[in-house]
């Protein structure tokens, strides 16, 4: 039977990559100093809820105590990225399975993406830094859509830039944000269980779930038409 997949869209940072605690752990110390307005119990778990897959300007539209402007949220976002970038470095690596589940997507011709909020930087950081670039058709970033996750418009984006309808796309994402955006845009969805739980992400619209790349659900496999 045919695999009613023809593409795989990837989220990056916590899909990928499990690095969403040193995203949230700079963004508690940013709050902190913008003095947010009635957000002084922020939690790292506050951050990976509700802020994973949201554009930096939507974050700390909410994060700021007062309005920012063009300039300040443009300044504050390089510094936040920059501090992030710093301390991940070290501990920059793939998920497990990651790199063998490309390869067998590549060698079964199924085109991947990426579709992220992470900024150019961040993407090149991690994407050259594992060697991965290669193994995407598309890398789509916030920039080139209006408003981020949990709408669907990078998502949409992307399969417009594969040349693949929405529905035959297969999605990975860690957080609600980017699951409730997949299935905006009318796509099936695959949750990471790096910062979420499984149902959360299932209650979010996940159709399965996964620790890692190295043990897929068996119905998920036949679904992509893969041998593993």
């Amino acid at each position: 039977m045919a695999s009613p997949y023809r593409a795989v869209i990837f989220d990056m940072d916590g899909t990928m990559v499990d690095n969403m605690r040193y995203h949230a752990e700079v963004w508690l110390t940013l709050a902190a100093r913008l003095g947010t307005d009635g957000r002084s119990d922020l939690t790292l778990a506050d951050f990976e809820r509700e802020f994973a897959g949201k554009k930096n300007d939507e974050i700390l539209a909410q994060l700021s105590k007062t309005p920012l402007s063009p300039a300040d949220v443009e300044r504050i976002s390089q510094e936040k990225e920059s501090l992030y970038r710093t301390a991940y470095a070290k501990h920059l690596r793939p998920l497990p399975g990651l790199l063998a589940f490309l390869a067998s997507l590549r060698a079964q011709s199924v085109p991947c993406a990426v579709a992220t909020a992470a900024p150019r930087e961040n993407r090149d950081f991690v994407l050259d830094g594992l060697g991965l670039r290669a193994a995407f058709n598309v890398v789509m970033g916030a920039e080139s859509v209006r408003r981020g996750k949990p709408h669907p418009d990078i998502f949409l984006r992307t399969s417009d830039d594969l040349g693949i309808p929405a529905a035959s796309c297969l999605v990975f994402e860690d957080a609600t944000n980017g699951v409730r955006a997949a299935r905006a845009a009318g796509m099936d969805v695959v949750g990471v269980l790096t910062t979420t739980d499984a149902e959360a992400l299932r209650s979010a619209g996940a159709r399965w779930t996964i620790h890692s790349y190295s043990v897929l659900p068996h119905d998920l496999i036949e679904a992509l038409g893969l041998s593993l």
